[in-house]
């Protein structure tokens, strides 16, 4: 294959990047950052592989005045902390053990050696940072021009080493792929139930980026074809409602959001999944709140109840028309205008019968559509009225 470079990119400019590279001389881009540039997609994360050992790694960018944090030293990692953002240098290494979660490694001078423990051949791609040249040791290249997720060496043993990476293949082939390599596919239908053995929030995690990536329901749908969800989530038996939920995101130019598209999905109990996948408090409402049936009550009283996300939440996962939803974009609900202090102020006892009126009140502003404070007022004087004469 022709000698590639890595086309020019706005994060390769990053401010202390190149004093980083300097302190590492040798050092060269991996993974991720490389692989999108290729592609011409926005990159976050940088990271860095290199051949010095993890101690001489900490001792140079001391030396040169970079903030860093050995956040994985044991594993070669350390995190170097630049002005825009933090970058992950790690000491080319090879795997000594592994039991399907995690690794003991060693460390190596080879880059091929360091190449063939990652998981696909897309993301075992280095690049020089001053020259731009690409080293692709198992074809990555060819397999991202032909839109294919494929695993580096027997897929098999890959998966063994761990397990996560079942559900990487999917996310990658998501994203990525046009077509599933057959091997990988295979060995991943085959040790499905290998998932059992992670933690749920690292299924979580992989999950939520998987849901949101742009080819995500062909590929849940392949996943449920192979029984991929079945030892883990065998709520997850149809991707039917999460292809109308998208092309309901898509008509209405909503982002898809992970959460979201997990309520589609879901045939069971929406909290029970919550609480099995380890999801936060806040995501773990927000999932039942969205796998619930959707009130009748107009789009922004709803979101006014329950707030603009879960209101667009229930909108778009329901069959009520789309309009309501691009009604939500970019409304903010207004704050009631008026207190308790205003209905004492119109004679009412301090007491019970104060929250009682107050909350008629909200109630008929809502029904009216949010009005102005001179008509809450109105609103206010009619309820204390009808009250006091009720007396």
């Amino acid at each position: 294959m022709d000698r590639v470079t890595l086309p020019p990119a706005d994060w390769r400019h990053r401010p202390g990047l190149d004093r980083l590279i300097a302190a590492l001389d040798g050092a060269r881009f991996v993974g991720g950052a490389v692989r999108d540039t290729i592609l011409g997609l926005p990159v976050a994360d940088i990271d860095v592989a290199t051949s010095l050992p993890p101690g001489e790694v900490l001792a140079r960018l001391k030396e040169s005045m970079i903030k860093c944090v050995p956040t994985g030293l044991k594993h070669g990692t350390i995190t170097a902390v630049l002005p825009d953002g933090p970058v992950e240098v790690t000491t080319l290494r090879r795997d000594v053990d592994t039991d399907g979660r995690h690794a003991t490694v060693a460390f190596t001078g080879d880059w091929r050696e360091d190449a063939a423990r990652r998981d696909f051949t897309i993301n075992a791609l280095y690049a020089d940072p001053v020259s731009g040249e690409v080293f692709d040791y198992f074809g990555g290249l060819a397999d991202l021009e032909a839109g294919r997720v494929r695993f580096i060496g027997d897929p098999f043993a890959r998966i063994a080493e761990d397990h996560l990476r079942i559900l990487r293949f999917f996310r990658f082939l998501a994203r990525f792929g046009h077509a599933p390599d057959a091997a990988g596919l295979d060995a991943c239908t085959v040790r499905a139930k290998d998932l059992m053995a992670l933690s749920r929030e690292r299924i979580a995690d992989e999950l939520l980026k998987l849901l949101v990536a742009k080819d995500a329901v062909r590929v849940v749908a392949l996943m449920i074809e192979r029984g991929i969800f079945a030892p883990v989530l065998p709520e997850i038996v149809s991707a039917d409602h999460l292809a109308t939920l998208a092309e309901r995101e898509a008509a209405t130019g909503t982002p898809p959001d992970g959460i979201r598209r997990l309520a589609s999905l879901l045939t069971g109990d929406a909290d029970s999944v919550g609480a099995r996948l380890k999801l936060s408090n806040a995501m773990r409402q927000r999932l039942v709140r969205a796998a619930a049936p959707v009130s009748d009550e107009n789009a922004r009283a709803l979101a006014f109840r329950i707030g603009p996300e879960q209101a667009t939440d229930a909108l778009l996962l329901s069959n009520r028309d789309l309009a309501e939803v691009t009604a939500l974009q970019d409304w903010e609900p207004p704050a009631f205008p008026i207190s308790g202090g205003a209905i004492v102020s119109r004679g009412v006892k301090a007491g019970p019968d104060v929250a009682r009126l107050l909350g008629e009140v909200r109630e008929q502003w809502v029904a009216e559509d949010f009005p102005d404070a001179a008509r809450v007022d109105e609103l206010a004087d009619a309820a204390v009225a009808g009250a006091l004469g009720r007396q």
